[in-house]
């Protein structure tokens, strides 16, 4: 593909969404750094941006198919670092991340982009998941990523992996019925996994309901969710970078992991609602572009592939604005593109790099006609 090719094929709505996130990301970090008033994490979160950058571009060069043939060995490499991460020290009681020198390696970020290649390759010329008992194995291929992810503790990612498993089945013509029937099992069961997550885990989804307005500023889990509330109004309607921060109590600013997994918090008070309604939107326009690419993408493996990265995208933002709002349980959940972290960042770009793959190259292979069946198979 020669350069004119690439530049005019490429969707570049995707590419402006992605720029603007990244931007947005810049200024609510940089506000936290103000207000943390310690180390400053926005120029390491630009060097992040740059190299993650590099790394789109580069997923968009090989034609996606040439990937497909590594889709197994990925996966279970990722599944083999998921068990590699449990000898790891561990750090602030939990064993996600594997030391690298002066960075740290998240295996989970990397299980979550080789489950959706292995996933779209396992399904992308099968019909037996048309029967309840063809399920088996995809269900199979999710449940032990999830249960290595679960036992990091890490209930947030490991949420991420049962969407995109519905979403990509439905889109590969698994019928409606079994998926229901399945959701309903999952909900029967649900009491099974309460028993097997960790008292933090259980903390975490208790306070949710137990938040309230007013009154004294509560301990432990119901601390996070009331600050990430308070920052969150402190922005009013238009922001701190407009009208002024609201107060000037130090307390009142204070949010841990402000600049992880709440810094939605920091876009609320630097940009006000309007910020917040801005970065939702351009999310919202983000995923339904995707979407559209993977209508429009004639080979089954791309659009699967196409399917499972926005699933897992928008997945990943709704937990993160949730939970800031009390919508949601806490979880160590960052949110794709605005949050700080090396790890994340790669993973997101990498994957909207094979979507903007997807969407240059949406003809058909020699192969059968993907997704269409009679009523009665």
């Amino acid at each position: 593909m020669t350069v004119s090719d690439w530049v005019r094929r490429t969707p570049w709505g995707i590419v402006v969404c992605t720029v603007f996130l990244l931007g947005m990301g810049l200024t609510a970090i940089a506000r936290g750094d103000d207000l943390a008033g310690g180390r400053a994490l926005m120029p390491r979160q630009f060097v992040w941006i740059v190299l993650a950058l590099i790394a789109m571009i580069g997923a968009t060069l090989p034609p996606y198919r040439v990937l497909r043939s590594w889709s197994y060995p990925a996966f279970w490499l990722s599944l083999f670092l998921l068990v590699v991460v449990y000898f790891m020290p561990s750090r602030h009681g939990a064993h996600r991340w594997i030391p690298l020198g002066p960075v740290s390696f998240q295996p989970s970020e990397l299980a979550k982009l080789a489950y959706i290649f292995a996933l779209a390759h396992y399904l992308m010329h099968r019909r037996n998941y048309r029967r309840l008992t063809g399920l088996l194995i995809p269900f199979m291929l999710t449940l032990i990523p999830v249960g290595l992810v679960l036992r990091e503790p890490d209930l947030g990612t490991s949420l991420l992996f049962i969407p995109v498993l519905f979403a990509m089945l439905f889109a590969a013509g698994a019928r409606p019925r079994h998926l229901l029937l399945v959701c309903a099992l999952g909900v029967a069961f649900a009491p099974v996994l309460w028993v097997g997550m960790s008292a933090e885990q259980k903390s975490r989804v208790v306070t949710l309901f137990l938040q309230r307005d007013g009154g004294p500023t509560p301990r432990g889990d119901g601390y996070h969710l009331h600050q990430s509330k308070r920052v969150l109004a402190l922005g009013g309607v238009w922001g701190s970078e407009l009208t002024g921060p609201a107060t000037f109590e130090s307390a009142a600013y204070h949010l841990p992991a402000a600049r992880t997994d709440f810094v939605f918090c920091l876009i609320g008070e630097r940009w006000g609602l309007i910020g917040c309604l801005a970065t939702l939107i351009v999310y919202a326009v983000l995923f339904a572009r995707g979407l559209l690419i993977a209508a429009a993408t004639r080979e089954p493996f791309g659009r699967l592939l196409a399917v499972g990265v926005v699933t897992l995208l928008a997945s990943q933002t709704l937990i993160n604005a949730g939970m800031t709002v009390g919508l949601m349980p806490i979880t160590g959940m960052t949110l794709p593109l605005v949050s700080y972290g090396g790890s994340s960042l790669l993973t997101t770009c990498l994957a909207l790099g094979l979507l903007i793959n997807v969407g240059m190259r949406p003809g058909y292979e020699v192969a059968p006609e993907p997704f269409r069946f009679a009523p009665d198979e």
